[in-house]
């Protein structure tokens, strides 16, 4: 089976000449939860807009499931964005219905249980929800995709320790077994126990793609302390 995401000499330049990813080479196979850690700068933003088609690669290439990303990618890519997209006076139930008409692989049962379990009512409009509802309603929507692979961006910023764990939890109960998540965060302690590998980008170069549990038996580090150390945090 192919890799669900693949890189080449990808490089990305803004018209200020920096220099955003330099020649990254990335292979991600399927059924793994990674994290793509770094810095503020790194290059995590601009490698996840280049998977979602919202940035085009001035060098090298970028594949998903074997394809250049645009509109055929899109039906298997579930993103969520780092700052909320929601418009404010929809109500809930109107957001179902708009991932319902645009995404083939939405699970509208799903997404109405998981909302149900949180107390969130489908008429209620999104300006009344306080952020951390706001958060977890654009995460149950991104989450309720059959996706072959889910990239989220800082989905526990910003809210408290209780979101945090119902985020996560959220995470790790819904999606299937074959799907590959890559999470993008600064909270590394809050979410290493549930990666299965990191990326640690610096200055838009990789300089480490390692396991998990490499991590811990070679090194004898949490990831956490490792980041820390790499990036002298």
């Amino acid at each position: 089976m192919k890799p669900i995401l693949e890189c080449y000499g990808l490089s990305k330049s803004y018209s200020n000449g920096r220099m955003a990813l330099s020649n990254l080479n990335l292979s991600l196979e399927r059924g793994q939860i990674i994290g793509l850690l770094g810095p503020n700068g790194s290059g995590k933003t601009t490698l996840i807009k280049l998977i979602n088609d919202l940035l085009v690669p001035t060098e090298g290439y970028i594949h998903i499931d074997g394809s250049t990303p645009g509109a055929e990618t899109k039906k298997i890519v579930s993103y969520l964005p780092e700052r909320t997209y929601l418009t404010p006076s929809w109500k809930v139930a109107d957001l179902i219905s708009y991932f319902e008409d645009f995404y083939e692989d939405f699970q509208r049962n799903h997404a109405e249980q998981m909302l149900e379990a949180l107390g969130i009512e489908l008429h209620a409009k999104l300006r009344t929800l306080s952020k951390g509802a706001r958060e977890k309603v654009q995460l149950v929507m991104v989450m309720s995709r059959d996706a072959s692979l889910y990239v989220l961006d800082e989905p526990i910023g910003g809210v408290d320790p209780a979101s945090r764990d119902y985020i996560l939890n959220t995470i790790l109960t819904n999606y299937n077994e074959n799907a590959t998540i890559l999470l993008s965060t600064h909270l590394i302690s809050d979410i290493e126990n549930i990666l299965d590998r990191v990326l640690f980008l610096q200055n838009g170069q990789m300089v480490l793609n390692a396991s998990v549990d490499d991590i811990r038996m070679e090194q004898k580090k949490s990831v956490d302390m490792l980041f820390r150390e790499v990036f002298r945090c």
